[in-house]
């Protein structure tokens, strides 16, 4: 594989509402110091995560097993031995509890937990409802406790309730407790003889992290696991955070079922990414029938996965689709150093493997560079004319036999442009295959570069693999193309994140600005706003909407078109009138007094025979000669608000070409999302058409997050739709709006 280099505040966050007229989600446990110090946003919601100190967790100096067994054939016969083997390796003083026993495997038993000889660090039940034992563990001060027993949320409703009293009573005791419904995996045998940088694992599923586990085998160090179980407590984000302080750890792996919050997760991986650890997660629930069975398995809430996905990019989360993803992109980034350049350049014995692999990397997004032509030319010196050198790098085969093999691999990791090698072996061809392979592992350890081989036998059992690359320290070795290209993908697209990485939560708003009380004034507490309402807060901030007048007659709307601009756009404006449109409710192009009358008492015909209530009619600037696109804000289960952007008008229900954030994110983050729609060509103009104004865009999405994480849950749903954006520099007007209240 790869070498080495490289107080507790609770506060209450059941104000933010998961959707208009749903119940909160679970409040986060704790905060960190920093939010007691005042370091909150405009919402009251805190900056930094919480960073449990977990040190005494998974390093105790005593332990207390509760309901400790030595009977033949009982479970917990079997979960105290190797609690006890556990404890003698930590250097952990180990106490059985049992009301019944004298002795547990020669140990003196305590009766309960009162009587134990000291205050104890970790407590491990082994009882079938932890919760009457939660109160004698405060009492004695115990710090931590761990609860195996099932039969909580992942059951249902009645299991859900006896979830929440467990916790409620968890958080009261002050320890900090793991599952219910974990196991035994916290207190595996590690590895202490291998090298570099580690891998920590977090799991809510514990069998879902064997393949990760067994990387050790491979020689890659695996330095702690955290089976999270159901998360009445302590959760996934707590680990990320503690893991991303660990000296040793060099990358997080996670299998994520569900999150329990999305606030702290967050947190949790931004103060990974401040630490340059990267975290790489599988998430269930890509699909709806992945969703269904994860919140079966543990109670969770999976989340909208657009939304997931987006808050992990946006924070440096790297998501794998697989186990065997998780693994090998795991150990890349934990062990490999930082690249020196972005190019990757593939090299075989094989011209139909190495197109075969260009052109899955490509197609994956990673940067296959032509080779200069005197870089070519010196590759020839070795390899015949007649053979591709450009990229991939066809060396024909026989030049891998004798000295010239090492002497090609040393010239291409001496190209400045060349940051990885990847070498796809698709069968073992010795004695070729074994030659090629030590030069390899011999050319990585006189490089900074990455070297990377495929090693495709179905068998795994030959020399080359199972000695010459596997006992490398240098090179990382894969069984397939597809895991190699998303591992070094992975790599390239972190350290590129790590190099340019701001915290969003460094330059989030800790007050409120004008905008927002002039916001306040114009809500409505459980209701639509109007058009013409919705556009007044849109002014609130600063986005621009067209010169219109709300009329209640038609001398009026005669007297607002003249003032307004001949043509106009006329429509009912009313509250709970979402689609005016289908409804004949939109008047465009009218140009003359006469239209204009008609335009109305058609209008308000209309509204009289669909018994709308209306506030009036919009007499409206006419706004042509730009680009459709959408804006709005709507509240997620786990994140709370999201900002949305996409093409608009019709398009967008149409095409689903839309891109989402999590606030709090920076301009950086608002042109990414531009970048990720399928129809960004036409911000830059087609068919002769001009460019748009991308920045004045841009800055409508920098104010509607304002107005997002100002507002909070008070604003249910924003939809700017159509935004007009006009020509560079000609800015881009807010056509029509609507906004619910909480």
């Amino acid at each position: 594989m790869l070498g080495s280099t490289h107080g507790t505040l609770t506060t209450d966050f059941r104000a933010r509402v998961v959707a208009c007229g749903e119940e909160p989600h679970a409040a986060v446990h704790s905060m960190t110091a920093d939010a007691a110090e005042g370091d909150l946003d405009v919402s009251g919601r805190p900056l930094h995560a919480a960073v449990p100190d977990l040190d005494r967790f998974f390093r105790p100096e005593s332990v207390a097993v509760i309901g400790a067994s030595d009977t033949d054939g009982r479970p917990n016969t079997g979960i105290t031995r190797q609690l006890i083997a556990w404890a003698e390796r930590v250097g952990a003083r180990l106490y059985p509890v049992h009301p019944t026993r004298e002795s547990v495997f020669g140990r003196a038993c305590s009766p309960s937990v009162a009587e134990l000889p000291e205050q104890v660090d970790l407590a491990v039940l082994l009882v079938g409802d932890p919760l009457p034992v939660i109160e004698e563990l405060a009492h004695a001060k115990v710090r931590f406790a761990v609860a195996f027993a099932s039969g909580f949320a992942e059951t249902g409703a009645e299991g859900a309730a006896a979830q929440a009293r467990l916790a409620a009573a968890v958080e009261r005791s002050g320890l900090r407790l793991l599952g219910p419904n974990t196991n035994l995996n916290a207190f595996e045998e590690f590895r202490d003889d291998l090298e570099g940088p580690a891998i920590a694992l977090i799991t809510q599923s514990g069998h879902q992290g064997r393949p990760v586990y067994t990387l050790q085998e491979l020689g890659v160090r695996l330095s702690h696991w955290a089976p999270t179980g159901n998360e009445a407590d302590l959760e996934t984000s707590d680990f990320i955070a503690y893991f991303s302080q660990r000296p040793e750890v060099g990358a997080i792996a996670c299998y994520v079922e569900g999150l329990k919050d999305g606030r702290s997760f967050l947190l949790a991986a931004d103060r990974a990414a401040r630490a340059g650890v990267p975290v790489v997660a599988v998430k269930v629930g890509r699909t709806e029938t992945g969703a269904r069975m994860a919140a079966s398995h543990t109670g969770k809430l999976t989340g909208a996965d657009q939304v997931v996905d987006a808050a992990m990019r946006q924070f440096g989360v790297i998501r794998v689709d697989g186990l065997d993803e998780l693994q090998d992109t795991a150990a890349l980034l934990a062990r490999a150093r930082k690249p020196l350049a972005d190019g990757v350049v593939v090299y075989s014995i094989s011209g139909g493997t190495g197109a075969h692999f260009s052109d899955l990397a490509t197609a994956a997004g990673l940067e296959i560079p032509v080779l200069s032509e005197e870089k070519q030319a010196e590759l020839h010196t070795w390899i015949p004319g007649y053979l591709n050198v450009a990229n991939p790098v066809d060396n024909g085969g026989h030049p891998v036999g004798d000295w010239r093999g090492r002497k090609i691999i040393d010239a291409i990791l001496a190209d400045p442009g060349v940051g990885v090698l990847i070498c796809p072996i698709t069968g073992p061809f010795p004695p070729m295959s074994d030659k090629l392979a030590q030069d390899l592992v011999d050319a990585a350890e006189a490089t900074d570069k990455l070297v990377c081989v495929v090693w495709g036998s179905p068998v795994g059992t030959e020399d080359a693999y199972r000695t010459t690359l596997l006992g490398s320290s240098r090179v990382a070795t894969f069984r397939t193309f597809g895991n190699c290209i998303t591992a070094v993908k992975a790599y390239l697209d972190h350290h590129r994140f790590a190099a340019s990485y701001r915290s969003p939560f460094d330059e989030a708003p800790r007050t409120p600005s004008p905008s927002f009380r002039k916001a306040q004034a114009l809500m409505r507490p459980g209701h639509q706003l109007s058009e013409h309402a919705a556009k007044q807060l849109l002014r609130a901030y600063g986005i621009r909407v067209p010169r219109e007048q709300l009329v209640t007659s038609a001398a009026a709307a005669v007297r607002a078109a003249g003032l307004v601009g001949y043509p106009v756009v006329m429509k009912a404006s009313g509250a709970r009138l979402a689609h005016k449109t289908e409804l004949g409710l939109v008047k465009v192009g009218l140009t003359s007094a006469s239209q204009v009358r008609d335009a109305y008492r058609e209008l308000t015909d209309i509204a009289r025979y669909e018994d709308i209530d209306l506030d009036g009619i919009l007499v409206c600037q006419m706004v042509e000669r730009g680009v459709e696109m959408m804006v709005g804000v709507t509240q997620d289960a786990l994140f709370g608000p999201t900002v949305t952007v996409g093409l608009g008008g019709v398009l967008v229900e149409v095409l689903h070409d839309a891109a989402v954030r999590v606030p709090p994110f920076g301009e950086d983050q608002a042109r990414a999302m531009l970048g990720e729609l399928r129809g960004r060509a036409l911000l830059e103009g087609v068919r002769g058409g001009p460019p748009v104004d991308v920045d004045a865009l841009v800055e409508v999405v920098l104010r509607v997050q304002r107005m997002a994480l100002e507002l909070g849950d008070d604003l249910c749903e924003l939809d700017i739709n159509p935004l007009m954006v006009l020509g560079r520099g000609q800015g881009a007007v807010a056509l029509d709006a609507l906004a619910v209240c909480r």
